[in-house]
């Protein structure tokens, strides 16, 4: 932008400056040449009452001095075909001036005047006065020489107010940008400076408007997720000491190990609420280490639905850049899926890999009846479902995988089943 505005300025002042020097320039030439050719006519003049009245002696001594001190080459022609002063040809324009008609025209090297001097009765001779080009041009080049140094210091004064005027315009862009990019990143007390210049200020007052408005907004989402989270808790409580009323047994612990869970869901929801609108702290977590614990948790269940359930876990540990919890809740959703989509008695495989460069790749495939055709992309987005659902199982999957620097990718063979591939960013 800054340089565009230079060679915007360069460009007009430079149009300018021609239209206004050049004709300028040809001024000055031509009050040059006026002006020389003014001085010559003024002392060719001054010989016409001479040559009508002197003697030829005497005319003969004042030609030769006059010339001698004049700056142009002065000659006097008599009608007897005697020539007096500088040496020249008789030409055409002389000849003209002997038939009594003064005039003056171009010649080689410069301009020649003639003056035709008529006696009581007759011409009494012609005044020839000769300018040359140095004459005609002299001062023209100093006074071109200042005219384009004039047009070369206003041409340097433009794109010095033009600079200024630029770089403040691309600081006021920049700082924009910056703090757009911070807020992108999380960074709510980012403000833009009102006082940039013109509509750059303008912009700057809305975008602190609209970051304002959004920490409002996150705080309302939080005081609401807060209020829920208070809600649900209650009903969990009773509802654990209803588990533990219940007869001590396998069956009792896993409700009440169950209950547990939907306590953590709830206060890992609660933190994340309170951790959004800053920056993200960057947290590293195994992932061999969680997808056993998951995958052991949810192998009860498989057994309970006569699933058969094949885990393969790389050597641990396999850092990824994800907060527990969030791998956690990934897990989760991927194999819960798998429960809620596929009927009981469907195999299905959790494998974990080193993924190269860093981080895991995580794999759940199962034998159900995979997605319907052309869904394998579009189930990724938040709240469309292939089967009915609320569709933001995947949309878990997908940030995560998004969050620590991978993706997701979804496999639906023509025999049935689905695959999912969850690649996961090295912490």
């Amino acid at each position: 932008m800054r340089r565009r505005l230079l060679v915007l300025v360069a460009a007009t002042t430079t149009l300018v400056l021609v239209a206004f020097l050049v004709p300028l320039a040809l001024l000055v030439r031509d009050v040059a040449a006026d002006r020389a050719v003014q001085a010559a006519t003024v002392e060719a003049q001054a010989l016409t009452s001479l040559v009508a009245t002197a003697d030829a002696p005497s005319l003969a001594l004042t030609v030769e001095h006059f010339d001698a001190t004049s700056r142009f080459d002065v000659t006097v022609f008599l009608p007897g075909g005697e020539r007096l002063g500088a040496e020249a040809d008789r030409t055409p324009l002389v000849e003209l001036g002997e038939r009594g008609s003064s005039a003056s025209a171009e010649a080689d090297g410069g301009r020649e005047i003639v003056f035709a001097v008529g006696g009581p009765d007759s011409s009494a001779g012609v005044i020839r006065t000769f300018v040359p080009d140095a004459e005609l041009r002299q001062g023209v080049a100093r006074a071109w020489l200042a005219l384009a140094g004039l047009g070369i210091a206003l041409l340097l004064v433009g794109l010095l107010v033009a600079d200024r005027l630029g770089r403040r315009l691309v600081r006021g862009a920049t700082d924009l940008a910056a703090v757009s990019h911070r807020l992108g990143r999380g960074e709510l007390d980012a403000r833009a400076d009102p006082s940039a210049p013109s509509e750059l200020g303008v912009v700057a007052t809305a975008l602190n408007r609209l970051a304002g408005r959004i920490t409002d907004l996150l705080r309302e989402e939080r005081e609401t997720i807060a209020d829920l989270s208070h809600r649900v808790r209650t009903p969990l409580t009773t509802l654990r000491m209803d588990a533990e009323a219940l007869p001590a047994g396998e069956q009792s612990e896993r409700i009440v190990a169950d209950v547990d869970a939907v306590d953590r869901a709830v206060t890992d929801v609660i933190g994340q609420a309170r951790r959004r609108g800053t920056a993200p702290a960057g947290a590293t977590t195994d992932a061999a280490d969680v997808v056993r614990e998951r995958a052991a948790f949810w192998a009860v269940l498989a057994e309970d639905t006569d699933r058969e359930l094949t885990v393969d876990v790389a050597a641990g540990p396999l850092p990824v850049a994800l907060a527990r919890g969030d791998l956690e809740a990934c897990v989760d959703a991927l194999l819960g899926n798998v429960f809620a989509h596929t009927p009981h008695g469907t195999a299905f495989t959790v494998r974990l890999e080193t993924r190269e460069g860093g981080g895991a790749r995580l794999v759940v495939a199962d034998e159900g009846p995979g997605l319907p055709s052309g869904q394998t992309t579009g189930v990724l987005r938040r709240g469309v479902s292939g089967s009915g659902s609320s569709g933001l199982g995947l949309d878990i999957v997908r940030r995560t995988a998004e969050q620590s620097g991978g993706g997701v990718r979804l496999d639906s063979p023509a025999g049935g089943g689905l695959t999912v591939v969850v690649e996961l960013g090295a912490g």
